[in-house]
């Protein structure tokens, strides 16, 4: 600092030096006789300009010293540094609330910490009236229920054309969707909260508070004929399985109980059952109580096998309640199968078929929407859930 100090000061008096008046040289008539001819009067430099040089040296020195002094400081504060966030983290990319947010020249201001989100949710309102929606292709009961988060028997309940099949569905067909899970029902004279909660299996103060029922609350009473939602309520499904017409295997046997006459004699005994189709996949509907059996993938014409040894009970073309061209076979323990929407079928009534022997093939007949397998088991004519039985 001394060293440049040094060369600034001499550096402006080289300057000054430079800029000094030069001197006149003075008449003979002027000069004063005590003065030789021909010598030269010096004047000294202005007072002003040493002044100014002086203060311009004094303000160039405090802008320099200012700002050494400044990037010292700056050297001695300690960065602010920004933690990279892990590969794996699922916020990988995102901004960090409550880190600084960096400005030009390195300094930064907290930010405001909070969650962000790139999208503002919206709370879903709760729904107290039915909607309407229309069925497009592809569509299944239960990718239907749930996207309105119910279960699929409140939609069959609502809609009286399906007739109580989910196999029903058809494009284009209206559908009218519950609010939430339950029964609608026709208010009938007489009618009370608790004996209609009773029929449907539901709470009577449910119905009462529901305000889609837009009930009272002061005076509780409904008019008949009104249409009021029962929420919680259910209902026994029709079983369309109970009306196919099938053979008798014999006494005491899975298809017609103790007093089915012995149509076909006897014949295999099932030890165990397997998959009836190459395809180990759903296609459409589980298992539940508006589907009493599976939808199995299967394309056009691919092989269905029997799940296990038996006696062919039913096989037999056309609609079938919907079911199609259809196969039963008796297993003599008290199981029987039931394989639907059948293109074609290969056995006969009364026919002996061993586990894994081709009965069909696969196809899209009777009320289906697209080729797939519709596979049941039924134990002493009561419906399972195949997921339980079949490996």
């Amino acid at each position: 600092m001394k060293n440049l100090l040094e060369k600034i000061k001499s550096f402006f008096t080289s300057l000054g030096g430079k800029f000094k008046r030069k001197p006149k040289e003075v008449s003979a008539v002027n000069e004063p006789p005590t003065k030789p001819r021909g010598q030269v009067e010096k004047r000294k430099v202005d007072r002003f300009t040493i002044l100014s040089w002086a203060v311009t040296l004094v303000i160039v020195v405090s802008l320099l010293g200012s700002t050494i002094f400044y990037k010292s400081t700056q050297a001695n504060a300690a960065p602010i540094m920004v933690q990279p966030t892990p590969a794996n983290d699922p916020g990988a990319g995102q901004p960090q609330s409550g880190l600084p947010v960096l400005g030009s020249g390195g300094s930064g201001v907290l930010s405001i910490i909070r969650k962000l989100q790139l999208k503002t949710n919206i709370p879903e309102r709760p729904r107290y009236e039915p909607t309407v929606y229309r069925v497009s292709r592809g569509d299944a009961m239960l990718s239907i229920a749930d996207v309105f988060k119910l279960k699929s028997e409140s939609i069959l309940f609502a809609n009286n054309q399906l007739e109580d099949n989910p196999h029903n569905l058809k494009p284009g067909m209206e559908l009218t969707i519950p609010p939430v899970d339950g029964v609608y029902y026709e208010w009938q004279d007489g009618d009370t909260f608790e004996s209609v909660a009773e029929k449907f299996s539901a709470d009577p103060e449910e119905i009462i508070t529901f305000p889609g029922n837009d009930v009272d609350l002061t005076d509780p009473t409904i008019d008949p004929g009104t249409t009021v939602m029962i929420p919680g309520g259910t209902r026994d499904l029709r079983n369309w399985a109970a009306d196919l017409q099938t053979m008798g295997r014999g006494v005491g046997t899975g298809t017609g109980g103790g007093n089915a006459t012995n149509a076909c004699g006897g014949g295999p005994v099932a030890t165990g059952f397997g998959w009836p189709a190459d395809d180990h996949t759903l296609s459409g509907n589980p298992y539940g109580p508006s589907h009493l059996g599976i939808d199995i993938s299967a394309p056009e014409g691919s092989n269905v096998y029997a799940a296990g040894g038996g006696v062919v009970t039913q096989a037999q073309g056309g609609w079938n309640y919907g079911y199609g061209n259809v196969v039963q076979i008796d297993h003599g323990n008290g199981y029987v199968t039931v394989y639907a929407h059948l293109s074609s079928y290969v056995v006969s009534v009364c026919q002996f078929v061993g586990q894994g022997a081709v009965i069909g093939y696969s196809g899209n007949t009777g009320n289906s929407f697209g080729a797939h397998l519709h596979f049941e088991i039924r134990i002493g004519g009561t419906n399972v859930n195949p997921y339980d039985i079949v490996q």
